[in-house]
């Protein structure tokens, strides 16, 4: 099928779609605590950085990082194309989780970072003891 934008519109019309979370990775998330009965947490808390789950009386923030988008060591590779966007745009996500996490110690919050392979099958059991014991510091 021919394309029917300009490379300048379709550009601008993609510059205007706004992610909407990684639903899926967190709906796994909650499946996996509600199945292991790990209670306390909340969602979409005004925090800095938009924690996907907060446990508040522990002062712990979750989050759940997609392994392209926060270019995890295990799963990441490298896009073939447009390698130069590409780079820019996953070294300025690596910026901002660290400058979120920054500023949330300072706070005096506890920060877990998840990444997305560690909700499949056979990562769940090693997730679920490092939930765990992130909540018993507290």
């Amino acid at each position: 099928m021919p394309e029917v934008l300009t490379k300048a519109k379709r550009s601008q019309v993609m510059s205007r779609i706004r992610s909407s979370g990684n639903r899926d990775t967190e709906l796994r998330l909650i499946e996996l605590l509600r199945d292991h009965h790990i209670t306390g947490w909340r969602r979409k808390q005004k925090l800095p950085g938009k924690p996907d789950f907060v446990f508040r009386r522990e002062r712990l923030c979750a989050f759940v990082d997609g392994c392209f988008w926060h270019r995890c060591p295990r799963c990441y590779q490298r896009p073939e194309s447009n390698r130069a966007f590409w780079d820019a745009k996953i070294q300025k996500n690596r910026t901002r989780d660290q400058a979120v996490n920054r500023t949330l110690r300072k706070a005096g919050w506890r920060v877990l970072r998840i990444w997305e392979h560690e909700l499949a099958g056979k990562n769940r059991g090693r997730l679920v003891q490092r939930v765990r014991r992130a909540l018993a510091v507290a």
